[in-house]
């Protein structure tokens, strides 16, 4: 079992990471080892979704789940609008644009979102899975956040802002999530008037989202690859193996 301290650290450092990628070995949006690392996070995002999160919220017994994954998946798709779709690593680099706000404001709503069921872990709202969700979750998060990261940090490079202020604002969104890990935390679902395999919902759709858009999208000209085949299967190998 994985700490909360552990949690809240990897959740900055991943994205960290992702900055430093660019900055050192100068990594691209456009790299295909990052386009391989999209495919092997929405693998293994999608399996454990299918394999933990979703059976876990249909055993919950709650007849409303259906809704609030709709939901989340809808929720996904109005963010994308105005992130350009960051979070599956489509976005358009122009050298000197301005730093686009809307797309920042965006990807941080997503990420705080993400984090809540991981604080509502630690406030004691135990799922049927237990630790086997808020860990596969945990992980999911990571593997998906450093090729966002990686992409993100190549847009505010190509901006008219200089790499201090472009590591800043990495640095803003790289405690997104665990903002959203202390609003899980301290405020519980029952105190908005919902519970926890609602937010649980919200989150899958939109995890659900990303994943297959990731998988549908990494491809070029939509053309057979088969290092992102195996990228995909081992991604997913991975989280069927772990957990």
């Amino acid at each position: 079992m994985i700490s909360f301290y552990f949690v809240f650290f990897g959740l900055v450092l991943s994205a960290l990471l992702g900055g430093a990628l660019v900055s050192l070995l100068k990594f691209t949006n456009k790299s295909t080892v990052i386009k391989f690392a999209l495919a092997f996070s929405g693998g293994f995002l999608l399996a454990i979704l299918f394999e933990h999160l979703l059976p876990e919220l249909y055993e919950s017994g709650n007849a409303t789940i259906g809704i609030w994954i709709l939901s989340g998946f809808l929720i996904q798709l109005i963010l994308e609008y105005f992130s350009g779709g960051i979070e599956h690593g489509h976005v358009h680099v122009h050298k000197g644009q301005a730093l686009p706000w809307t797309l920042f404001f965006s990807l941080s709503i997503h990420s705080i979102i993400e984090g809540i069921p991981l604080g509502n872990h630690f406030a004691g709202l135990e799922s049927l899975h237990g630790h086997v969700n808020y860990e596969s979750l945990f992980w999911g998060i990571v593997f998906h956040q450093i090729p966002v990261a990686i992409a993100l940090m190549t847009l505010l490079l190509s901006t008219n802002i200089s790499n201090l202020k472009a590591w800043v604002i990495l640095l803003l969104f790289a405690i997104m999530t665990p903002i959203g890990l202390m609003i899980g935390l301290y405020i519980t679902p029952g105190d908005l008037g919902v519970n926890y395999q609602m937010i649980l919902g919200v989150v899958i759709g939109m995890f659900l989202h990303i994943s297959t858009t990731i998988i549908f999208e990494t491809s070029e000209n939509h053309k057979f690859n088969f290092l992102k085949l195996i990228s995909i299967i081992v991604g997913v190998s991975l989280a069927l193996i772990l957990y």
